[in-house]
Formats: C-alpha cells, structure tokens, sequence
C-alpha cells in the first residue's frame, strides 16, 4: 500500500471506515475516513493497537489489557466477526451492531454494520474489516410508525400504505408474501373446521 500511490488513493476515498487487522484485531493499515473517530492522527500510535482502543470502545477502558481482555469482550461483534473470517466456511461475514465509543469525554452510541473478509498476504492471514456508519437508517426506523389495527404504515408525506408499498415506494424493495407457522396453523385449523359442504345435486 504505501509503494502503490493508486491503491493508496483508492483506499482513502472509500467513504466507509476500513482497516487491515489481524486476529487480534491489531490494526496493521487504515484509510482516511477511519482517523475521523480515532483517539489520534498519530499513524505510529495506530498501527498494532487493536481496533477497540484506537475507535475509543468504552470497554477497552475496563480492563487494564485493554481491547478484547474484558469480562464483554467476548460479545464483541467486531472481535468476532474477524474471528469468524479467520476460522473459514463464509468468505464474507457481516453483522450490524450497536457500538458505545467515547467522544470529547461523552458516550457516544452509534449503530454499524461489520463487514469481515479474510485474505492472506506474504504468507500471513490478515482481514479487511469495514465498519459503515449506520445510525441514520437505525433513527429511520425508529421514526416509522405503524397502525396497530390495521398494520399500515405511514410515508414521509403522512400518508398511510400497505406495508408493500411502504418498501417498493421508499426502499424499492420487492416483498413475498408467505403464511408465518402460527397463521399457516391458524388458517389450516379454519380449514378442518369448514369444510366444504356436499355440492347440491341439482345445482350440478
């Protein structure tokens, strides 16, 4: 990366936070956009720091090993989605979390979406880790209101619509539609209790 002048340009203009680590989450390269949430500019003070402590995770400050040594450490998302790369079987995992980091001395509660990918380079094992900022669409979400009656959901505009068309007009998302096991079983116990009367011989 730092001999390649274009994939050092690539990478710093993805707007997403990227980081190289390996399977103790020690940071071995960045981008731009990850020094945004960074505890320093200071590259000698990033590389071989795991994640937790350079993104200022407040449960890297609980134990005096710092990153991935807490009693919470072991539900880390990040921690172990790049453990779950190492390990094989998927070529790309990928989890959204709630992550608590602390800015100017406040907590500061951001929602992510983790995408881990393993790759090998020079004969050791490393992971593309990318955190996409996804808060926004989490405080969309918590703003969509629904009807409790009918199910209907309301748009931007105040107008009321199928769920269907609440996604296909704001997401342009297509929806299925299958029976959940409780209504399959509720509509099946309708059937056995109505059945079909004999045809009138006459009408036929």
């Amino acid at each position: 990366m730092k001999g390649n002048s274009i994939l050092r340009e690539v990478f710093d203009a993805l707007p997403s936070m990227v980081f190289v680590v390996d399977q103790d989450v020690r940071i071995q390269e960045y981008n731009a956009a990850a020094t945004s949430v960074m505890i320093t500019a200071e590259r000698e003070a990033i590389l071989q720091r795991r994640a937790g402590e350079i993104l200022n995770c407040i449960h890297s400050r609980e134990s005096p090993d710092g990153c991935g040594r807490s009693s919470v450490c072991s539900g880390c998302i990040v921690r172990n989605a790049v453990t779950k790369a190492l390990q094989g079987g998927a070529r790309v995992i990928r989890h959204r979390t709630r992550m608590q980091i602390v800015q100017n001395e406040q907590i500061v509660q951001i929602y992510v979406l983790v995408t881990a990918s393993p790759f090998s380079f020079r004969g050791n094992q490393h992971v593309l880790l990318v955190i996409e900022d996804i808060t926004e669409i989490a405080e969309l979400y918590r703003m969509i209101f629904i009807c409790p009656v009918c199910g209907k959901m309301q748009s931007e505009e105040k107008t009321w619509m199928r769920v269907e068309s609440y996604f296909k007009n704001n997401w342009n998302v297509e929806c299925s539609h299958g029976y959940c096991p409780d209504c399959f079983q509720h509509e099946m116990e309708k059937i056995r209790s109505n059945p079909k009367k004999e045809q009138d011989p006459s009408r036929s």
